[in-house]
């Protein structure tokens, strides 16, 4: 186990999130030709202060020199290591709907080292085809997509009513990384790591945020 392994999985959810947050910003600059950024510059793109960008990244060690800010490009290269994506992800997508389907064709997640390498759905007139290259598969051929692929995550776009049976299924075979857009809580043993993304909540968050700065 790495130094950033150990000392990662003692930190929040909050503060990677963070990460990645410092880790997009850090591309932009170093596209705009930026080499050094000082931690209040940084900060203030993240939307947060200095005193906390110093905190999440103490816990990995020691980056940059008080008064000199943090050079660009080790910087990002070393967060990259700490979120993992200085390798390749192999994903698979359970779910052949309209979602799965934007999904699959979100160009971004390969520019970020995430490869999906198969759709698991359960309609036959889908399975056998391809999206953009990408094979769909039954979902019962789970075991064999993912010892043929070496997936280790998935992305649950599944309606909610099938999602618990997938993601048990999926458990099974070897993976143990899930992203969930089902609308319904999922419940996964201790060595899955599961994350949920609700569309609908977040944009209820928006809507009564409105609501309230118009009483």
């Amino acid at each position: 186990m790495t130094g950033h392994e150990s000392r990662g999985s003692k930190i929040s959810e909050y503060t990677v999130r963070r990460l990645s947050a410092y880790y997009r910003i850090l591309e932009e600059l170093e596209r705009e030709g930026t080499e050094v950024v000082s931690s209040a510059t940084l900060a203030g793109l993240a939307g947060t202060n200095s005193a906390q960008i110093r905190k999440d990244l103490s816990y990995f060690g020691n980056f940059g020199k008080r008064g000199r800010g943090y050079r660009v490009e080790p910087l990002k290269s070393q967060i990259k290591a700490i979120l993992g994506l200085d390798r390749a992800w192999r994903v698979v997508l359970a779910g052949g709907g309209n979602l799965g389907h934007a999904l699959c064709s979100y160009k971004d997640f390969g520019r970020h080292g995430f490869e999906i390498v198969a759709v698991l759905d359960n309609d036959p007139e889908k399975i056998g085809g391809q999206w953009d290259g990408v094979p769909i598969a039954h979902i019962d051929q789970a075991a064999e997509v993912v010892a043929r692929t070496g997936a280790e995550l998935a992305i649950i776009a599944t309606p909610g009513s099938a999602a618990q049976g997938v993601v048990d299924k999926l458990r099974e075979v070897g993976i143990r990384g899930i992203l969930n857009f089902a609308p319904r809580k999922l419940d996964t043993a201790a060595d899955v790591r599961l994350r949920n993304v609700n569309i609908t909540i977040e944009l209820e968050g928006l809507t009564y945020a409105l609501r309230s700065t118009r009483r």
